[in-house]
């Protein structure tokens, strides 16, 4: 069968950082109060002329470095976004065109924090059928654009970022001894729409919107709806948390990634933490923590890599990949 199997990877931040002592002249806060409730320290802030399309662009073009490949290798780009440059077209045909390629497919997936999950499924269903042969997949973001400063609930716990992987279709033996993508769950529940939303959009208010979040609720629900698909996709592989060698959660908050790792009994050193320096990055979060834990020589061949999010929606979704 074919597998989907990793072949490059990258990421992009945007100049600044911010600190938590710098928000504690922004809103009324305090660098304590943050870390104890969410584990943040900082958080990188698009500047002047740093969008989620330029951010995803410079990930794609680290990811094509490190493949050794170009975008003429490339015939299919998915972008994992909430923030995208217009309304329309697709951030991924803006970054495509950026990239200089003008053939194959490009389209946006948009499942908020579990976008790259989302993205990297599709694509695995993509190279699966045939339909594509390398796919680049990225998770790219500027909530700092949508964010309501005012709000300190809400307006320290986001950062802004890209990171992208190449997926290459490699045909393999069809056993969960095979490099790739082994297993994926995904879900969603509209009926928690209310918790975690925008207050606007082209059709509603005619404006762009602002974050507004039931932190608590949010909170709630998310142990238990991380660990549902992770259950299912160890079910799927008739593995569990003593195969796993690393665990890569969304990082949206270190009490929650915590709380789910504990219960799922996956060892505190397996899990890979990004969330104090750069913030919950949405979509962006998991190919950034993923980039991190390789650059760092972590992450190695024949590695067991779960991944796994949760988003508004609320969307949540797991991937079992073999490095």
């Amino acid at each position: 069968m074919i597998r989907s199997v990793v072949c490059g990877y990258g990421s992009c931040l945007p100049k600044r950082v911010v600190t938590n002592q710098e928000l504690e002249g922004v809103v009324a806060t305090t660098d304590d109060w943050i870390v104890q409730r969410t584990g943040i320290r900082q958080r990188y802030i698009a500047g002047d002329g740093e969008t989620t399309c330029s951010l995803g662009e410079g990930a794609a073009r680290a990811a094509l470095d490190k493949a050794g490949l170009t975008a003429a290798d490339i015939d299919l780009i998915i972008v994992a976004t909430s923030t995208p440059d217009n309304t329309f077209p697709a951030a991924a045909v803006d970054i495509q065109n950026r990239l200089g390629m003008h053939h194959g497919a490009a389209f946006d997936v948009q499942a908020v924090c579990s976008g790259f999950v989302f993205a990297l499924t599709t694509a695995d269903a993509y190279l699966q059928s045939g339909l594509a042969k390398r796919a680049l997949v990225i998770g790219a973001e500027t909530f700092s654009r949508i964010l309501d400063w005012n709000d300190r609930s809400t307006c320290v716990l986001f950062g802004d970022g890209a990171g992208a992987v190449i997926l290459e279709a490699v045909e393999s033996a069809g056993t969960y001894a095979d490099r790739g993508i082994l297993a994926s769950k995904l879900r969603s529940d509209g009926q928690h729409k209310e918790k975690l939303y925008v207050d606007g959009g082209p059709s509603s208010t005619q404006t762009v919107g602002l974050l507004r979040m039931q932190g608590r609720e949010v909170f709630k629900h998310a142990v238990g709806m991380i660990t549902d698909v992770i259950e299912s996709v160890f079910e799927a592989t008739g593995m569990d948390a003593d195969d796993i060698d690393w665990f890569v959660p969304h990082q949206a908050n270190k009490r929650i990634i915590d709380a789910s790792a504990r219960k799922l009994g996956i060892d505190p050193e397996k899990v890979v933490i990004t969330v104090d320096r750069y913030g919950n990055t949405s979509a962006a979060s998991i190919p950034l923590a993923l980039v991190d834990a390789l650059d760092a020589g972590r992450i190695k061949d024949n590695d067991i890599v779960l991944l796994e999010a949760m988003g508004g929606g609320f969307t949540w979704g797991a991937v079992m990949i073999r490095w």
